[in-house]
């Protein structure tokens, strides 16, 4: 760990919602800054004009707040235009940036020659050849340049929080585009100017960005280079970085950014906690146990070199199983102002524990505080009958169930399952749920007579 206080960043690109995928990255970022002693940037990587939407970017801030994911800083790139233009000049005057010319045609069909000479299809640099009078021959002819970044002939290495040591040998890679022939930058450029400018010490995002890594330390080198004694500047090599294996579904594919079923504000809409979320998010893939920890133990535990160097699968039957857990030991206090209005302590305790998500609960109330309509019964209708007729009078406690199920037991010869089951169908209208000796109470006699009368038909 470095002397100064660790800066992490989350950078998502506000061109939809979150999802599970960049979620966990977001995840990995905060808990990591958090047992560092750290601080965590939010910034919004949005210089994607044609796709960025205010209100992706007011979403993912209100979703993360939801979540108990507070950022120390903010920036958003789309600001920050000038910095990237004043970098970018620097590397054209050191000979790290080149016209380009080619179109996307020439360019596959140079591709396509490449590979029939079964060389990699990586650009020719061929524009490094280009003369001044050829380069305002072209802009003459109505042609405006896009930019490349000449990557330096070597391989690049580093030790991964993750995954170890890993390297990526740049001559097996395109110098990349850098400025779009419209002048607008790519997110590996202006990544790297933020990086460096604000002083970020740690970047943990996706094992995707692998190539990425090793073409922006070169890029780091480079602008370092170029500017090194410049305000903001860093010294090359400053940030440290870990690649977090990706999510796949649970038969192995990579899962969509859009697969709208694993968005944030569809887990956040099936009821499922904040909490579970984030403990879900924490181990997955990591050789730690899936426990229901709190937001503390959860920090205090966090370890990226726990992490499989495998994919990991997202397996909803562990965040609800996660969830479950939270649940039941929630206290009416933490809850009521979830539940509604009316609903009472006694209701929260006697249902909680049968709940896989909060917005059960609301279902759970309607069967004990609102009418519904249980399923008919015709083939029970004597024992049903006899069922309400031996209801004791008000007023009910706990003890209610036992004293009125051991009578109609004694008066009908039933037991076990033949005694319970038709009873909890009529009462709730579930095969299921929560012990009737706390529900009987909640639902009270005149519902209770009411429901055995009309499942008896």
């Amino acid at each position: 760990m470095p002397a100064a206080s660790p800066l992490l960043r989350f950078a998502p690109s506000p061109t939809g919602y979150l999802h599970v995928g960049n979620l966990r990255i977001a995840v990995a970022n905060f808990l990591f800054a958090r047992r560092h002693g750290g601080q965590v940037m939010l910034r919004m990587d949005d210089t994607d004009v044609a796709r960025s939407r205010t209100e992706y970017e007011d979403a993912i801030q209100e979703d993360l707040r939801w979540l108990g994911l507070d950022w120390d800083q903010f920036a958003r790139q789309s600001e920050r235009i000038d910095r990237y233009a004043a970098a970018a000049e620097r590397l054209k005057e050191s000979g790290h940036l080149y016209p380009c010319f080619e179109s996307e045609e020439e360019l596959a069909a140079k591709r396509v020659m490449r590979l029939k000479r079964k060389l990699p299809p990586i650009y020719d640099r061929a524009m490094l050849q280009l003369t001044e009078e050829q380069r305002a021959a072209a802009e003459a002819n109505g042609k405006t340049p896009y930019w490349r970044f000449k990557l330096s002939p070597q391989t690049i290495t580093w030790n991964d929080l993750v995954l170890g040591e890993r390297q990526v040998k740049l001559t097996a890679v395109s110098d990349p585009v850098l400025i779009r022939a419209d002048g607008t930058f790519l997110y590996t450029f202006t990544s790297v100017v933020d990086d460096m400018e604000f002083g970020v010490t740690h970047i943990i995002r996706g094992e995707d960005h692998i190539t990425n890594t090793g073409i922006q330390i070169d890029l780091i080198h480079a602008l370092d280079t170029a500017h090194r004694h410049a305000s903001g500047g860093r010294k090359a090599g400053g940030i440290t970085f870990g690649h977090l294996p990706l999510l796949t579904d649970g038969e192995g594919g990579k899962l969509s950014k859009r697969f709208d079923s694993l968005s944030l504000r569809s887990l956040r809409k099936d009821g499922l906690e904040p909490d579970a979320i984030i403990a879900y998010l924490a181990r997955l893939g990591s050789a730690d146990d899936m426990l229901p920890l709190t937001r503390q133990e959860l920090v205090e535990s966090f370890d990226l070199g726990r992490m499989s160097h495998s994919a990991a699968a997202f397996d909803p039957r562990q965040l609800l199983a996660i969830n479950r857990h939270l649940l039941h030991r929630l206290t009416f206090a933490e809850v009521a102002d979830r539940l509604p209005p009316t609903a009472t302590e006694a209701f929260w305790l006697a249902v909680r524990g049968n709940l896989d998500l909060m917005s059960e609960a609301r279902d759970w109330w309607r069967i004990v505080a609102e009418d519904i309509i249980p399923p008919t019964m015709l083939e029970e209708a004597t024992f049903l009958h006899t069922a309400r007729d031996l209801l004791p009078p008000e007023p009910w406690d706990a003890t209610i169930a036992g004293v009125w199920t051991k009578a109609l037991g004694a008066e009908t010869a039933r037991k076990g399952k033949t005694l319970f089951h038709p009873l909890r169908l009529a009462l709730t209208g579930e095969d299921s749920g929560p012990d009737l000796k706390d529900l009987l109470p909640l639902i009270g006699r005149d519902r209770a007579a009411r429901r055995l009368t009309e499942a008896a038909g």
